[in-house]
């Protein structure tokens, strides 16, 4: 039986080579369009190179910040200056401030440019500070509307601070554009006026870059703004009264006004044993202020209500604010000096305290 002569082998198809499959040929498109982009980014990026003025400044910006209308002009902080670390502490203290007096409102403020611009954050800030209800609308999701309540807090704000000839250096604008300047003038204006517990870092300043569009180009200026100086010299246009002309210019009526002061403190301290011969120094740490206000309400002041033998900063801090307190209850008005200033030997905030007290127990028998 003869078997069945072998059959020839199926021809094989070509195979198509790698570029020519399908997906070869969508990548390939793809690698092109790629290449196509990176070119046309490339020659953008060129052109912005030729239309710009080179300045490193403008380099480091967010894009959206240059991109600018004809004749448009944007003010904005010099990224750098953001990194400074004194810049950093500012913005934290203040942050900090404005959450803990907002605390029982439940508000967390993480970013000022984010977080006031719409002005619901400065409204409530502003009535906490005041213990005065502004008449606005709660809540404003329109820029018309949230420019309108910007307006209205600010006037309030106006008022309290032009007597004091602070510069308002912002705006419902510059608020509402989340300018990052304006809004730290505002803040430290708030706090100096309604005299924060806390402390500025001396001499912070901003570079501020001015960029503006002229005839197709971005043309950039530079100019330092200056946000703090000291606490002292910045509290004190809110605490000029009969104490800095004696301080500025009767050095002698100063010198018979501290020998009464330290006479009436005496007086009373006496009575435990304890005597002062310098106001500035003895009553820096708070503890001889307690002990004084007790004497002349005529109680004993728990001992752990206060430190006796302070050792930090925020303990001597603890003893006079608590020593204001008690100066409250005894039907005082809150003393205009901080206690911070109390504790860092200022001795006009020392002076102003200690008077307020002869004031009003210099009648008090011994």
């Amino acid at each position: 039986m003869s078997s069945a002569p072998p059959r020839p082998p199926a021809p094989r198809l070509p195979r198509m080579k790698k570029e020519e499959s399908f997906l070869g040929k969508l990548g390939g498109t793809l690698s092109r369009k790629k290449r196509a982009k990176e070119v046309s980014d490339l020659q953008e990026e060129g052109r912005n190179a030729i239309n710009s003025p080179l300045s490193p400044i403008l380099a480091g910006l967010h894009p959206e910040d240059t991109q600018l209308e004809e004749n448009e002009e944007r003010t904005m902080i010099n990224p750098a200056s953001k990194e400074s670390p004194k810049f950093k502490e500012l913005v934290k203290v203040l942050i900090d401030w404005v959450n803990k007096v907002l605390e029982e409102e439940r508000i967390i403020v993480r970013n000022l440019e984010d977080d006031l611009y719409d002005g619901q954050v400065l409204q409530k800030l502003l009535e906490k500070l005041s213990e005065h209800k502004l008449n606005v609308a709660e809540m404003t999701l329109s820029e018309a509307g949230q420019k309108q309540k910007l307006q209205t807090v600010l006037e309030v704000v106006h008022k309290l601070l032009r007597p004091h000839g602070w510069a308002l250096r912002w705006s419902v604008d510059t608020i509402h554009g989340k300018y990052l300047v304006s809004i730290l003038h505002l803040l430290i204006a708030l706090a100096m006026h309604f005299r924060a517990p806390i402390r500025f870092p001396d001499y912070v300043s901003v570079q501020v870059v001015i960029v503006r569009k002229r005839e197709g180009l971005l043309h950039s200026s530079y100019i330092t703004e200056e946000l703090t100086t000291t606490t002292e010299m910045m509290m004190g246009r809110f605490e000029r009264d009969a104490f800095d002309t004696l301080f500025d210019h009767a050095p002698d009526k100063l010198s018979v006004m501290k020998k009464s002061l330290i006479t009436f403190v005496n007086k009373h301290l006496n009575k435990l044993n304890l005597e002062v011969t310098s106001l500035e120094s003895q009553f820096a740490d708070g503890v001889y202020l307690v002990l004084l206000m007790g004497l002349l309400e005529g109680y004993f002041v728990p001992l752990h209500s206060f430190y006796l033998t302070p050792e930090s900063f925020d303990q001597k801090v603890h003893n006079v604010a608590f020593a204001f307190e008690l100066m409250e209850d005894g039907g005082l008005q809150k003393p205009k000096s901080r206690p911070e200033d109390v504790v860092n030997l200022n001795g006009k905030s020392t002076l102003r305290v200690l008077y307020s007290l002869l004031t009003k127990y210099k009648d008090v028998e011994e």
